[in-house]
């Protein structure tokens, strides 16, 4: 079947910006290579490439180019088949092994082995195959998968690196003059045991086109030019007060502390810090000046190719707040900003411009977000060369930016508070003075509540809810559901309109609503590959919609009544597909520190998601890389809440391009670990919370405008987040001023407690009443609740209008655009 246009042209952007998402971490110039030739390739990753992490990042695309295909398209001449082969063969026998060691913990544990595979993964074997591939030049490709429902070890075969893997890399870093170690993997590997290798390349998984980028970096083709999100270091290096995968309580120990911040004040060395990456070409970078317009900084730099290749250049700028009543961070990230693509020897000058409040600091004592007064130093980060002052923005008076409120009570620990040396004297630079009267301080508690997506729209949503009967209403505010779905929907299949969906919204009783289809990501959309339509236009979707990794875990009894219950294709239906692009993971998209990219990656998920009618996409996932065991990190984009922030709503710009399409932000809050997710309590101070974990949703609704949130599985400090009133309400839709619509991540049959557990899984009646507006994906239980809570007076009629108002509202306003 020829591959369609809209395919193409997808394809060709990513692999076009294929070196924009890659981080080159050493270099000796020895790369790029003059032409293909005879190359030997080793590792894992060569064949057994990994696109993106499992779960619902998943995306079902036509085809995949794994590393092995792109060397080979590209004319070179592979070495090394015998190696690649017997190590099929070794990776075959710890597959089988991996599967017996699943059904005997099931087995043990009285569990069912789908539901224990749902996230594992194999860790990589150990072998000893000789490396004799001939030529000069060879790279070893470690790779590594994780995702959704499981974190990841710090043993070897994950995190750490095998015996095998060190002795292989080393010892082909001896053997080859041109030898590279390309890291195909969605987080942190413990790298310092191969830090001397010569030439070091985090290609990351970078979706359908991995294995051509990779040909084409090593050809020259395409530049690395992304930075680090995340800081690459050795495992002990990370703070040990960090608590991590408890099924329970997680306390949030760290404060503000997280990832460079804690670094960075306690002046750690590490492996490779946040926002490093090396180029082919080589660049200088001039400061030029700073000035202020109201409450507008903005810095000139200049930049200049003096290398002999072409490629960009990434200029971050960092915040040293003055030292007060409040602990600081040595640094925090207030801005950057790409060069264009700059031939040799040119120069361009950039400027970077940031909002004061960029700035600011949240105070406990007085509920409200402040400017301190003193003196804030702006520096260049210059990867592992340190920082360069800059200039100085002057507050002379502590100035208020927002007066809100604490809303998550008190905790039982003290923040993390390191043990630093006073600060330097301000260094003599240029500095600007921010006027008093240029700040103008918000307090979203005195005004009125947002009143919708459009005035028009609400109103009639609202008389359509007001009509509506006690049962239509509770059907409003429960994902519309397969009464017969079993597991499908409980992984994230639950749509019927489209085949392959994750859900939609309910129509009414007599189809008058239109429905709002949802689909995974977030590197794409997760839809079936291939559907029936019969003759009445019906979609059906055909073959097993359920996670790979969770296939062959499936009972035979569950697979007879898959097989039993799946459409039987007839001679009068129309054979339909439905390939989705597969786009590189959040990490990476987000390392090329390019956002009019990020909005152009959007803008593909949008075009599709208008091709295949699909209103809302579950995606981008913005959380925090607290830590790098956390198995979901290769959905996130940073340790830092700016970057997470800012590339989330260009994601969110570019679908949104798209009439009658929408992006999900999520997973609203502090949902860092998948452990026990659906029963973990993180638990955070008022400042940590919302300075890093709450702030890159503000910048995302800010400057993306999404039209929906996804609330996390996770309790933030005792209360489930979708059951947070002040966290719904108030912070999401007064201080962020959030207009959409809040539905929770999937949950069935809410309130129940796992074996261990303290707390309960988060329950539809209660989500109801904070002001969410979607219980999903839906299930005859929820409704159930649901009704016996209105009978009792736990649930109120005029929440469940207020909820459906909202959801029929957009679905309204998306009607009319598609139709316009």
């Amino acid at each position: 079947m020829d591959i369609n246009e809209y395919e193409k042209k997808h394809n060709k952007l990513i692999r076009k910006a294929g070196g924009e998402f890659v981080v080159l971490l050493k270099k000796d110039g020895n790369f790029p290579l003059e032409k293909p030739g005879r190359i030997a390739l080793y590792g894992s990753g060569v064949r057994h490439t990994v696109k993106g992490g499992t779960g619902s990042g998943e995306v079902n695309s036509r085809f995949f180019v794994n590393i092995e295909e792109g060397i080979r398209y590209a004319g070179f001449e592979i070495t090394s088949k015998n190696w690649l082969d017997r190590y099929d063969d070794v990776r075959r026998r710890a597959k089988s092994q991996f599967k017996r060691d699943v059904r005997r913990y099931a087995h043990r544990h009285f569990k069912l082995a789908v539901l224990v595979a749902f996230g594992r993964y194999m860790k990589e074997p150990e072998y000893d195959i000789p490396l004799d591939a001939e030529g000069d030049t060879a790279i070893y490709v470690l790779s590594r998968i994780s995702g959704e429902g499981a974190d990841r070890d710090p043993v070897a075969g994950d995190i750490l690196l095998t015996e095998t893997e060190k002795r292989d890399i080393l010892a082909c870093n001896a053997k080859y003059r041109n030898f590279m170690l390309v890291i195909n993997t969605g987080g942190v590997v413990d790298l310092k045991d191969v830090r001397d290798v010569k030439n070091i390349l985090i290609l990351s998984q970078l979706g359908v086109e991995t294995g051509n980028i990779l040909a084409d970096i090593l050809l020259g083709k395409s530049n690395p030019s992304g930075k680090l999100t995340a800081t690459w270091t050795s495992w002990e290096d990370y703070p040990s007060m960090i608590e991590f995968g408890g099924i329970n309580n997680t306390r949030y120990k760290e404060g503000i502390f997280t990832g460079y911040r804690y670094f960075d004040t306690l002046g750690k060395e590490v492996l490779f810090p946040f926002g490093y990456g090396l180029s082919y070409t080589e660049f200088d970078t001039v400061f030029e000046g700073i000035d202020i317009d109201k409450d507008l900084i903005r810095l000139k730099v200049k930049v200049t190719n003096t290398g002999d290749l072409a490629g960009r250049e990434t200029v971050i700028l960092y915040v040293t707040k003055p030292a007060g009543r409040l602990s600081q961070a040595k640094h925090e990230l207030v801005a950057f900003k790409k060069t264009p693509l700059l031939e040799a020897g040119r120069s361009v000058s950039l400027e970077i411009e940031f909002k004061a409040r960029y700035m600011d600091s949240y105070d406990e004592e007085s509920g409200s977000y402040v400017l301190l007064k003193g003196d804030y130093l702006i520096s260049m980060g210059k990867g592992k060369a340190g920082f360069i002052p800059l200039a100085v923005v002057r507050v002379e008076e502590e100035l208020t930016v927002a007066r809100v409120k604490n809303v998550f009570g008190k905790v039982d620990f003290e923040d993390y508070l390191p043990d630093t040396k006073p600060q330097d004297p301000m260094p003599d630079l240029p500095a600007v003075t921010l006027d008093k009267d240029a700040v103008k301080p918000m307090d979203p508690y005195s005004k009125p509540e947002a009143d919708g997506i459009a005035d028009d729209y609400t109103a009639r949503a609202k008389a359509i809810a007001k009509d509506m009967s006690d049962d239509e209403l509770i059907y409003m505010n429960i994902g519309a559901f397969d009464p017969h779905a079993g597991l499908t929907g409980m992984v994230g299949n639950s749509g019927f309109s489209v085949p392959g969906a994750a859900g939609q919204t309910y129509t009414g009783k007599d189809d008058s609503i239109p429905t709002l289809v949802m689909a995974d990501g977030p590197a794409g959309l997760r839809l079936n590959r291939v559907y029936a339509l019969d003759k009445k236009g019906r979609p059906h979707g055909l073959g097993y919609t359920i996670p790979e990794t969770m296939t062959p875990f499936v009972p035979k009894i569950g697979k007879f009544l898959m097989v039993m219950r799946s459409y039987k294709i007839r001679p009068s239906d129309v054979i339909k597909n439905q390939y989705a692009t597969a786009i590189p993971i959040g990490t990476a998209i987000a390392q090329s520190f390019d956002v009019d990219l990020a909005e152009a990656l959007g803008d593909i998920v949008g075009y599709e998601m208008e091709l295949f009618g699909i209103a809302l996409w579950l995606a981008p996932a913005l959380n925090i890389q607290r830590s790098i065991r956390c198995g979901r990190n290769f959905e996130y984009f940073s340790e830092d809440p700016v970057i997470s922030g800012l590339f989330a709503g260009a994601i969110c710009r570019g679908v949104q391009k798209h009439k009658g399409c929408g992006a999900v932000i999520k997973h609203f809050a502090a949902n860092n670990q998948e452990t026990g997710r659906i029963h973990s309590n993180s638990i955070a101070s008022e400042r940590t919370f919302r300075e890093i974990y709450l702030k890159g949703f503000a910048i995302a609704v800010a400057t993306g405008k999404p039209v929906s949130t996804m609330t996390s599985y996770n309790l933030m400090n005792g209360v489930h987040s979708g059951e947070h009133l002040d966290l719904i309400e108030g912070i999401l839709r007064r201080e962020f001023r959030f207009d959409g619509i809040v539905m929770t991540d999937w949950l069935i049959d809410g309130n129940k407690r796992e074996k261990g557990s303290i707390h309960p899984i988060s329950n539809a009646p209660e989500v109801i009443m904070s002001g969410s507006n979607l219980f999903m994906p839906g299930h005859k239980n929820d409704v159930r609740k649901v009704k016996k809570a209105l009978a009792s007076g736990q649930v109120t009629r005029e929440q469940l209008e207020a909820n459906a108002a909202g959801t029929i509202a957009l679905a309204l306003k998306f009607e009319d655009e598609k139709n316009s």
